[in-house]
């Protein structure tokens, strides 16, 4: 029968322990001078070895062979179903399942008879925090006094969860996540006891994409070697199997935003759109990548924490966005956008808000000068086509940003740019700086006349729209990460 890797090679003993010396270090201590707490709490995320612990804990109080030990023997008859999960005398309870109330009060009536074959019997509570709070009320007197022939280990992996009553009665113990140094080391053995070689890189692949769960990476390493004929684990192929981006792929990026090249950037982000690569994973990738070029000295630490930054600032900003190209597109944008240029964008935009602000204040001496436009929405409905060829010979990103856009009137010498409700971002890019300001004089240019441009989602009567006011001066200082000073 097939066991799966990480319950072949649970540790045994404590000296298999991955990580969390120092918790290991101090239960050694207990079991071997025998001042064993009545209850304990271990904590910390998942994978990272709590209930091994606990069970080797079980193991140490109930060996038949060395006594109650930091060492058990693990081939007496109570190590060995310890080990094979069958001792009567140890109770793992899923709290996930059994949750109520009910479940409390009969462990509470079974609790005072004696163990069956061990010392003492070993109550192991997992994911604990999922008790009831009247569960959680009928354990407390059991937990504070229980019988001297039982043992409480609760495992969570939310303590914030469990009432600080609970959490006073039990010796507490926070597991941290596992290094990438002992991980390494237990996956090699692994690897090498079953007949399988692994490079470097797949290595730190496997710890990247567990999150620091050991139960994790083995599962991990297990995918691997179901999907590795040649009993070699290289990274190209472990990139296949995990869904990864390319470490090649993420470097030629890297070099295109180094070259400030938004041509290459567009095209790369296109091939790998059309090679089903997710976009924002990708972006999680490329900001991974970077930290570890940053780490190893082959890029600075300034332009590698912009790539970070700038990542995360516009991933976040654009969570709900459901067209991840167009997200793609600002990220290429910002990191390929020159500083300078950025400040000039800046320092504009609040000129602007300043003289609009002395508008105001002089209102009654001074109103603003209207134009009379001459051009028709028909005639800009027949030049759309090359407005659309004009702005994107300024910037690509505007065939992306308007392929669904057109224009649908003329009024108060406002063109009004109309969009689908599915395409709040691309109006919401095309009214930042600079988008705004090229296309706005492209559209002149073409029309030769001095009409305005004005946006709108389709179908929003009731929602405000967007023009060239302080709401939109507003957006693109916050957009660029500017101030009004």
């Amino acid at each position: 029968m097939h066991i799966t890797l990480y319950r072949k090679y649970r540790p045994k003993d404590f000296e298999e322990i991955a990580g969390e010396q120092e918790i290991v270090q101090t239960l050694k201590n207990a079991l071997k001078s025998n001042r064993l707490a009545h209850a304990y709490l271990f904590t910390g995320p998942r994978g990272v070895g709590k209930t091994s612990i606990a069970r080797l804990m079980a193991k140490g109080i109930n060996c038949l062979t060395n006594g109650i030990t930091d060492n058990p023997c693990n081939v007496c008859e109570n190590c060995l179903e310890i080990s094979a999960g069958n001792f009567l005398d140890l109770i793992e309870i899923d709290a996930a399942s059994n949750r109520g109330i009910d479940e409390i009060r009969q462990l509470k009536e079974k609790i005072n008879y004696r163990p069956s074959k061990g010392r003492k019997k070993v109550y192991i509570i997992d994911e604990v925090h999922m008790l009831t709070k009247e569960a959680f009320n009928a354990l407390l007197k059991t937990l504070e006094e229980p019988p001297e022939h039982v043992l409480f280990i609760l495992a969570t992996t939310e303590p914030d969860k469990i009432l600080p009553t609970i959490i006073s009665r039990c010796q507490r113990y926070d597991f941290k996540v596992i290094n990438y140094k002992d991980t390494r080391e237990k996956l090699l053995y692994i690897a090498s006891q079953e007949g399988y070689s692994i490079d470097e890189e797949s290595l730190v692949a496997i710890y990247e994409n567990s999150g620091g769960s050991m139960r994790d990476s083995v599962s991990t390493l297990e995918r691997l070697i179901i999907n590795t004929e040649n009993k070699n684990i290289v990274i190209e192929s472990t990139e296949k199997v995990l869904g990864i981006t390319p470490i090649k792929k993420i470097d030629k990026f890297i070099e295109i935003v180094e070259k400030s090249n938004q041509s290459d950037g567009v095209e790369f982000l296109e091939d790998i759109w059309k090679n089903s690569i997710d976009i924002e994973l990708f972006f999680k990738d490329l900001a991974k990548r970077s930290k570890e070029k940053i780490l190893t000295g082959d890029i600075k630490v300034n332009r590698g924490l912009k790539i970070i930054d700038t990542i995360y600032d516009v991933l976040g900003k654009f969570h709900f966005e459901e067209d991840k190209k167009l997200v793609g597109y600002v990220i290429l944008n910002r990191l390929t956008e020159k500083e300078e240029v950025r400040e000039v964008i800046i320092e504009k935009v609040v000129e602007k808000v300043i003289e609009k602000k002395q508008v105001v204040s002089n209102n009654n001496e001074e109103e603003i000068e209207e134009v009379e436009v001459s051009v028709t929405i028909d005639e800009i409905k027949n030049m759309w086509e090359k407005l659309l060829t004009e702005a994107k010979k300024k910037k690509l990103t505007f065939g992306a940003f308007l392929v669904k856009a057109y224009p649908k009137d003329i009024k108060d010498n406002f063109l009004i740019v109309e969009f689908p409700k599915d395409s709040s971002f691309a109006m919401e890019m095309m009214v930042s700086e600079p988008y705004r300001s090229i296309f706005l004089e492209v559209v002149r240019n073409v029309t030769n006349s001095k009409i305005k441009v004005k946006y709108e989602l389709q179908e929003s009567r009731n929602r405000e729209k967007v023009s060239e006011d302080d709401d939109f001066s507003k957006k693109i200082i916050d957009f660029f990460g500017g101030e009004i000073i």
